[in-house]
């Protein structure tokens, strides 16, 4: 079994509860991919309920959304949100917004592997992570070493099927202004058509595709057949395949 490929889905929804519907976790729901991810979650026949944990109660209101505001610093305290069939985290921030190195650290190594933990340990049979291309735990990028040592430890937790995002560039209109990103979006459409072939993992994506790609992978996870323990990297050619599935 190749990882990254979209035919490895074929052959494990023994995992999760096949004769019901889902119930998903979803963390980071007020980021650009998270609030996708969210709204498509919502849309699905396939999934019952979408917990969503949040420091502020978003806007959004429905029949599927169970909202629980929390200090993320004591997630230990909610143990009983993480009774999932399926967690996606796609919690994420930056060294500016959260002022240090350290802080930084906290959220997307720190939030991210309890968050992992607390699901395993409440029997949650799959976790998607949204991580960066080129994180690597060896990278002398802090950014992409903590993003690498993020995906080893919750490797290194047994989740029956694990799901890595590897996207570049994630395209699409944010909240808060980042100006390095902001004025690589500009440039990547052009840049876009120079990176083919073994370059085309680094293309920029648009966050809803991203989106889309995870809502369909968790929806997928229904209705297929059994199979073994399963760990996914998915690269740019992977996201935009599985995206591009039908509902």
């Amino acid at each position: 079994m190749l990882p990254g490929r979209v035919e490895s889905l074929i052959g494990w929804s023994h995992l999760l509860k096949n004769e019901n519907l889902m119930k998903v976790l979803l963390l980071g729901a007020t980021g650009l991919t998270g609030g996708y991810v969210l709204n498509g979650l919502l849309a699905r026949d396939e999934v019952e309920t979408v917990v969503v944990p949040v420091r502020k109660p978003l806007k959004t209101v429905h029949a599927k959304l169970r909202q629980q505001e929390i200090d993320f610093d004591c997630l230990e305290e909610h143990a009983e949100l993480f009774q999932v069939d399926v967690i996606i985290c796609c919690l994420g921030t930056t060294i500016k917004k959260a002022g240090s190195q350290e802080q930084f650290r906290k959220v997307d190594y720190g939030y991210g592997l309890k968050a992992a933990e607390l699901g395993r340990e409440a029997g949650t049979r799959a976790f998607i992570l949204m991580s960066a291309i080129g994180s690597s735990s060896s990278s002398t990028i802090f950014y992409n070493r903590v993003k690498g040592e993020l995906e080893n430890a919750v490797k290194g937790l047994g989740f029956p099927y694990l799901s890595i995002y590897h996207p570049s560039l994630l395209l699409g209109d944010r909240l808060e202004h980042r100006l390095g990103e902001a004025m690589g979006v500009k440039a990547m459409p052009l840049i876009n058509r120079a990176l083919v072939g073994p370059l085309e993992k680094y293309r920029g994506i648009e966050a809803a595709t991203v989106a889309s790609a995870m809502v369909n992978e968790v929806c997928t996870l229904t209705s297929e057949a059994a199979a073994e323990q399963v760990v996914q990297i998915r690269e740019y050619r992977d996201i935009v395949e599985l995206a591009a599935q039908p509902a």
